[in-house]
């Protein structure tokens, strides 16, 4: 039988329904799923799955709950919680109900030491902890035993991020399950999500240990009877971004426009602005500082649209934001439906659209490039580590051929599997035995075609998107019936059709080459393991350089991407005219005196092309091309130090008899590290500056 928490007195629906209308205010209805949550937790300590559309009310079951607990005498609410702009919003609500509330992540360091002090004073209904916290030596050690202990309650938000079958894998998710095996008996345990299929749900219960047989499962319907769905088949990048700026400031209310990459965020937000809207770009890249500022902006309807990547994309919470648009689809219906649930939480109606583009799937691609790395260089990262001495991941990212961001990943993976465990210093090695599970992984790419395809398919059904949408989740009230508000349900409520005078304009803004590329200013860590003499800040390197386009850029990106993917040529008249306008509009301090491209076993005659005709244009010394040696390294890594390492003595440098900067010419520009040390041997041989050029930057 279910433990009954020892309480003053237990609590009722009325004490829940008054706590209800501290949080969302007085005309707000507890309903009956709403209280039989509650009940669960709060009267019976039960374990309890939650997987309800956005918008159902998940966060006012957890922190009516919390409330609840705190009367009736038990400890404080543990909630992981995966983004910061979620946790804001939660602080926020949980104050409004008079729940004290504090969280614990990235962004708000030099508040731990008061928060720890509140948890243990007992000053803290709610505790919000981000899940990389949990494997925190200090945190995990000194703060976790406590609260495991004598939490009154643990939820998991967006329980989805657990899973690497659901859209937004987290290896943190996973430490989860061993903070919920040391509670303490009779608490209870809330994993919520909205966007979990049934694989999903089954991977959550069964990582999490809330499958058993007393766990209580509630699961209700998807459907969003505010959202108007709508797919426009608008054309190219131009016209996708003339139609968006045309159509903004007729959609209701204020918004958020996706985007698929960070570039393509900041391009059209940038276009926007000029064209007179009031929006901004939000993306993972911008400061802790100045994504509250943004929140609270679109909050407070102070602009008309965020232009954001998916770092907007799971629990901010504004109830009557009109709209989502997305430009570019995401990869996976759950992904999408996750982000257009953003819209019409409280508003009667609310306008979601869809601008796809033929690059989508390039991008696709792109990031299913980046997922978990072979058995062969994992087990060279376990191989690396020594069980009595900690390695930083900075210290083990030259030993392993894995850039920053996966090798961190990995590390994550290995700590939850058991074979490596972060210590004050960085991680050991435990001895443990590790198997790859590679079906697991190729399964998962399977997976992630079919989603792939799943989202082209929406974009081309004739039946309801919605119960398209809903099919895709599993939905365990779907009954076929079209929502009836849908553009294949009611009618095309837009036309695709672009003013042709206004894509003109927009065409020529996002075709204005010209983007910088920053110097890399310090040497990667650890080179001297690999035998190579470099560290600290580079001096006498590159300066800041430029490129015509990313490869991700709605303007030129698809225009660069063909002709690097194409076969060699010589360089294109249009490619030659954007080169010179970006060197036009160069603010540099000193005009380069010459020219010189670097060798390239995939495109020699087009920059070879490019160097003669800029060389003639410009008046140019033409410098050839800095050939590289016949015994050189490969160049494969992807890591900063091994590619570094490659790179030493590559090329046959010239001696060098020029007055002023070279301009240095490539293909494209990835790492930057090829730049970096061309540069230096070009200095080496005797130029006062290099300015790198390319031709394109990966992005």
């Amino acid at each position: 039988m279910p433990t009954q928490f020892p309480s003053p007195a237990t609590p009722t629906r009325t004490d829940a329904q008054a706590l209800l209308e501290q949080l969302a205010g007085p005309g707000a209805v507890l309903r009956d799923d709403q209280w039989v949550a509650i009940e669960a937790l709060v009267v019976q300590g039960r374990r309890a799955l939650v997987v309800q559309r956005t918008g159902w009310g998940k966060s006012a079951v957890y922190f009516i709950a919390a409330k609840l607990l705190r009367a009736a005498g038990r400890g404080p609410t543990v909630i992981v919680s995966p983004l910061l702009a979620l946790m804001r919003n939660q602080v926020a609500s949980a104050e409004r109900a008079g729940v004290r509330a504090a969280t614990i992540n990235s962004s708000n360091v030099t508040e731990w030491n008061e928060v720890h002090q509140r948890v243990s004073s007992g000053d803290l209904d709610v505790l919000l902890v981000s899940p990389e916290r949990l494997n925190n030596p200090d945190f995990r050690d000194a703060v976790l035993p406590a609260l495991a202990a004598d939490a009154g309650l643990v939820v998991v938000d967006e329980a989805h991020c657990v899973s690497d079958w659901g859209h937004d894998f987290r290896p943190d998710y996973r430490r989860i399950r061993t903070l919920i095996g040391e509670l303490g008996s009779g608490i209870p345990v809330l994993a919520t999500t909205a966007t979990a299929n049934d694989r999903v749900v089954q991977d959550v219960a069964a990582q999490l240990g809330v499958g058993g047989g007393d766990t209580l499962v509630l699961r209700g319907g998807l459907d969003r009877e505010s959202l108007r769905l709508s797919v426009v088949q608008a054309g190219g990048p131009a016209q996708r971004a003339a139609w968006l700026a045309a159509h903004l400031d007729s959609l209701p209310g204020s918004g958020i426009v996706y985007t698929l990459t960070v570039s393509q965020a900041h391009d059209i937000a940038a276009l926007l602005r000029e064209q007179g809207h009031t929006v901004a770009s939000y993306t993972g890249s911008t400061e802790t500082a100045e994504r509250e500022q943004l929140e609270a902006d679109l909050l407070n309807n102070r602009v008309k649209a965020l232009i954001a990547t998916s770092a907007l994309g799971m629990g901010f919470d504004k109830p009557d934001l009109g709209f989502v648009v997305h430009l570019g689809a995401p990869s996976s219906p759950i992904a999408y439906y996750q982000q257009v649930g953003r819209a019409g939480r409280a508003t009667a109606s609310a306008e979601v659209i869809l601008l796809p583009g033929r690059e989508d799937a390039d991008i696709w691609r792109y990031f299913a490039s980046v997922a978990f790395p072979s058995e062969a260089l994992v087990r060279k990262v376990i191989g690396e580590l020594e069980p009595d001495r900690a390695l930083s991941t900075a210290a083990l990212e030259p030993l392993v051929d894995l850039g920053r961001s996966r090798l961190e990943m990995v590390l994550k993976v290995l700590d939850v599997d058991g074979a490596v465990r972060r210590v004050k210093g960085g991680w050991i090695s435990t001895g443990e035995p590790w198997s790859y599970d590679e079906e697991r992984y190729r399964n998962l790419d399977a997976a992630r075609g079919r989603e792939q395809q799943a989202m082209l398919d929406y974009q081309g059904t004739t039946e309801c998107r919605m119960v398209f949408l809903r099919s895709q989740l599993d939905d365990p009230e779907l009954d076929g019936n079209g929502c009836g508000r849908c553009d294949n349900c009611a009618g095309a409520h837009y036309t695709a059709d672009v003013d042709a005078e206004a894509a003109s304009t927009v065409r020529d803004q996002l075709m204005r080459p010209g983007v910088e590329i920053t110097a890399r200013k310090q040497w990667p860590t650890g080179l001297g393991a690999l035998g190579i003499k470099l560290s600290g800040r580079i001096s006498g390197g590159a300066q800041p350089g430029r490129v015509i386009g990313r490869l991700t850029d709605l303007g030129w990106g698809a225009r660069l991407r063909q002709l690097l993917d194409g076969p060699d040529c010589e360089v294109p008249d249009a490619v030659v005219q954007a080169a010179v306008a970006v060197l036009k509009a160069w603010d540099w301090e000193t005009r380069p005196v010459a020219v010189m491209g670097l060798d390239s076993e995939s495109h020699p005659q087009l920059i070879g092309s490019l160097v003669a005709r800029l060389a003639e244009l410009g008046r140019l010394q033409n410098l050839g091309t800095l050939h590289y040696r016949p015994a050189r390294r490969p160049v494969t890594a992807a890591n900063s130090a091994y590619r570094v390492a490659a790179l030493v003595d590559s090329w046959e440098v010239p001696t060098l008899d020029v007055s002023g900067p070279v301009l240095l010419v490539d293909d494209l520009v990835d790492t930057g590290w090829t730049m970096t040390m061309a540069a230096q041997a070009l200095r080496t041989a005797g130029a006062p500056a290099v300015l790198p050029f390319a031709i394109a930057a990966v992005s």
